[in-house]
């Protein structure tokens, strides 16, 4: 049966509730729009989390990017946006999570000029479900901003699970290796990817970044992601 076909008999309903919801080309139903946990407040520009007082340390791993930012705190209806895509092969979550991330981004973080360049997936797991999560992602917002999407980053071989494992074992050294095929053009580079737990994924990427340019601090890098694990951070639920 031809998909618009099918849509007509039986629309896709919200990808977090199931529910229907109110418009055909919604990915989410009026409740969980409400319910999506919007983060506000002051917070580091490094590592995304509150904005540190009382002698707290910056929770970044080192070498991370310079800036690193999220409209969303990786829980409820956010967090089952992502597993639409990442798991279940949603692919029009990709566009409303990009325009999440292209309406709230802070000034000049996505300006004229950067270069987006998406976090490599594991190649065994990008196999099993048939796309790059993070490369549909960034086309995504390439699409709505009009920026070069540079997909120059790869991983030579498979990742440990970074699901569970625990905070020390993933920023062990070593664990998440990338290697950038080239050096992507601009001063400007914004990495890509769906959710930002400690920053240990987007820190070997930016080192990736590093080394495939002979002059490493004339280039600013930056990151956006569309969650941010709640470690330490408030949510709010009000636009």
């Amino acid at each position: 049966m031809p998909l618009g076909l099918l849509d007509l008999l039986a629309p896709p309903g919200c990808l977090a509730c199931g529910a229907a919801p109110a418009h055909r080309d919604e990915v989410l139903c009026a409740g969980c729009r409400a319910a999506l946990p919007w983060l506000r407040g002051d917070r580091c520009p490094r590592c995304a989390l509150a904005a540190h007082g009382g002698g707290a340390r910056c929770r970044a791993p080192h070498g991370a990017p310079a800036r690193s930012w999220a409209p969303l705190a990786h829980a409820g209806p956010a967090a089952a946006l992502v597993h639409a895509l990442k798991h279940r092969g949603a692919l029009r979550a990709a566009d409303a999570m990009a325009a999440a991330i292209v309406a709230n981004a802070p000034p000049g973080l996505l300006a004229h000029g950067a270069v987006l360049v998406p976090v490599p997936g594991d190649p065994l797991r990008r196999r099993i479900r048939g796309h790059d999560h993070a490369l549909r992602l960034a086309r995504a917002i390439g699409a709505r901003t009009g920026l070069p999407v540079r997909a120059c980053l790869r991983r030579p071989r498979p990742a440990a699970a970074q699901v569970g494992a625990s905070r020390s074992a993933r920023l062990t050294h070593g664990r998440i290796a990338v290697v950038a095929r080239g050096a992507p053009p601009g001063d400007r580079l914004v990495l890509v990817d769906d959710v930002q737990t400690t920053g240990a994924t987007l820190a070997a990427c930016a080192e990736a970044l590093r080394r495939s340019v002979d002059r490493p601090e004339r280039r600013h890098l930056g990151a956006v992601t569309y969650g941010r694990a709640l470690s330490g951070l408030r949510a709010g639920r009000s636009l």
